[in-house]
């Protein structure tokens, strides 16, 4: 089962702050100006719990954890870090600290005991504690049969495992982790979980953890919402759903009327919020306009629609206090194309049939079948490791399939894959973007690479630049782009030639909800356009918006359905609706496969 709510804590042995910050200030240069990402921002966190901090892209939530780590300078304002000055003394600090970035640095030409070793060399730790602690870390992560593996041969979620054992073999008084559950599978998100549960519990550890998914916030005793290098609350997550008790409904919706629905709801003027969660809309009203919308007669179709009050979570929360005051977002916007493309559900534009896909003796893909329409959003689901990627590439002619048929807007992949590209657009999960370019010289650049010529090629550009809003950004590097807007230019460059099928990797992979919204909103305008998607994610609220999916499994297909069809088949179906990370975890675990992320 997924865990809901924070663990209870330890003995509290230590009773002095974890780390306090009083009136930080941090600003960077950009260009000639300097960009402010903390503005006097002052918070304590108390010992041996877990601390979610929390905020949209762009808040200064990895800025906050760097200074905390002793890695920046604050330009005012004071730290202190288990009562040890970080701008004065941040060696000290590091000495008691553990943490763990982003993008934490495995060796994967080394073998996990290898990488053990070598950060044990680097954090000082006595051969002689090594091997007991070496045990209980890996046996703590479910990577104890995995010694003599190299890293680079691990899944992405027995990596993300594997550097935060790293991070703890000299186990540490503060763990920061940054972001740690971002690009893994549902079953490895819950294991992370554990892991962190489990050193709270266990060894009093106090724990900061800034993360992307509001889910998780409810999982922490308190949280810190970061929002423009500003703090906007700290306090028990239940604190802040509270403040929206009232105004939260859920509306039972045909499945094939949902996207319609939503976009009229969220054209609404009682209406804050419209997300699709399977066969409901999940609504957020205004704070003056709750018993306005209650009272209003909603038809779709000729049938009175039925509202429910719905409990509140933090994201609702989240949701309703940062809408309409980030200048990053408008989840209004659609994309017009410009070419006429074939109705939807006219025909099947995307078809698997048997596919196999071997590298060496391993099989990564074994007999994978199935069907996608036109203007049809299919997902593509399963744990890390379990083949949807390799799939994914093969219908993307960017692999070979070893053997099977596949084929692509009519194109058989086997023997006319680069005819094939021509006719997709693929936006992969790091944004297949030019760093060192700007976001115009991207454009023009992929523009040409798909063969746009003269005055088609100048066209397509302008309508990408208004778009998607890039018109302030023409003259800007990509590598310097906030990532909400790096998202915006990567989907741009995938659009340039109006593609008839559109491949998505993992396309909002830490990107924050407000954004996450933003993108779906225009996902959603092409689907209704004809455009056919395929998309892989692991953030299952997605899932969601499919209108089928694909959840694979050691590189076969385990199930195909609705969203609502995989929601009925989960174990938790007699105890009310199941969210869909419930419904993928137990059929994972209902086919054995619960442990293999």
């Amino acid at each position: 089962m997924t865990e809901t709510a924070a663990p209870a804590a330890g003995p509290e042995i230590e009773t002095a702050p974890a780390l306090v910050v009083e009136e930080v200030v941090k600003t960077f240069p950009v260009g000639k100006q300097r960009l402010t990402a903390l503005d006097r921002v002052s918070c304590t966190i108390r010992p041996h719990r877990v601390t979610g901090l929390i905020g949209p892209d762009g808040a200064g939530k990895t800025t906050l954890m760097r200074l905390c780590a002793g890695l920046l300078t604050p330009d005012r304002g004071s730290l202190s870090v288990l009562s040890i000055d970080a701008i004065s003394e941040p060696l000290t600090v590091q000495a008691n600290i553990g943490y763990m970035p982003q993008r934490f640095g495995l060796y994967e030409d080394l073998s996990v005991q290898e990488n053990l070793d070598l950060y044990a060399d680097l954090q000082g730790v006595p051969r002689d504690a090594r091997a007991e602690r070496y045990d209980q870390l890996l046996a703590m992560a479910g990577l104890a049969g995995f010694r003599q593996r190299l890293a680079g041969r691990l899944s992405g979620g027995m990596k993300q495992k594997l550097g935060l054992v790293c991070t703890l073999v000299r186990p540490p008084r503060l763990l920061l982790l940054d972001e740690p559950t971002v690009g893994v599978d549902p079953v490895s998100r819950r294991e992370l979980w554990q892991i962190v549960y489990h050193l709270v519990e266990s060894e009093g550890m106090s724990v900061l953890l800034s993360t992307a998914y509001l889910d998780e916030a409810e999982r922490c005793a308190e949280v810190v919402l970061l929002h423009q290098g500003r703090i906007l609350g700290h306090d028990q997550p239940q604190a802040f759903s509270r403040q929206v008790a009232g105004r939260t409904w859920t509306l039972p919706v045909r499945a094939e009327a949902r996207r319609d629905l939503q976009r009229r709801l969220s054209q609404h003027p009682a209406v804050l919020d419209a997300l699709i969660l399977g066969s409901s809309l999940r609504v957020i009203t205004r704070a003056d306009a709750a018993g306005a919308f209650a009272s209003a007669d909603l038809v779709d179709a000729g049938e009175t629609l039925h509202l429910t009050p719905a409990q509140p979570r933090f994201e609702d929360y989240f949701i309703a206090t940062l809408k309409g005051t980030d200048r990053h977002v408008d989840e209004q916007r659609t994309i017009e194309l410009q070419q006429h493309r074939r109705p939807a559900g006219d025909g099947d534009v995307i078809t698997a049939d048997n596919l196999v896909r071997r590298f060496g003796s391993f099989v990564a893909v074994d007999r994978v079948s199935f069907r996608v329409r036109s203007g049809e959003i299919f997902g593509l689901l399963g744990a890390n490791g379990a083949g949807k990627t390799t799939t994914f590439r093969m219908l993307c002619g960017l692999l070979p399939i070893s053997s099977g048929h596949g084929t692509v807007a009519g194109l058989n992949l086997r023997t006319a894959a680069a005819a094939a590209r021509a006719r997709i657009g693929y936006m992969a999960q790091r944004f297949s973007l030019y760093g060192n370019l700007t976001v115009l010289q991207n454009l023009r650049f992929f523009s040409s690479a798909y063969g746009l010529r003269g005055a088609r090629r100048n066209r397509q550009i302008d309508w990408a630049l208004a778009t998607f809003s890039l018109e302030p950004y023409a003259a800007t590097d990509s590598q310097t782009l906030a990532l909400g807007y790096k998202q915006r230019l990567a989907l741009a460059v995938a659009l340039m030639h109006e593609p008839e099928v559109l491949f998505l990797d993992e396309p909002t992979s830490g990107v924050d909800p407000l954004a996450r919204r933003e993108f779906w909103t225009q996902i959603n305008s092409l689907a209704d356009q004809g455009v056919t998607v395929l998309v892989t994610t692991h953030f299952m609220e997605e899932a969601e918006y499919c209108d089928r999916l694909v959840i694979m499994a050691e590189g076969r297909v385990l199930a195909e359905g609705t969203p609502e069809a995989m929601k009925a088949r989960s174990t938790g179906a007699g105890q009310g609706e199941p969210t869909m990370e419930e419904a993928f975890i137990s059929l994972l675990e209902t086919n054995g496969q619960g442990g293999q992320a």
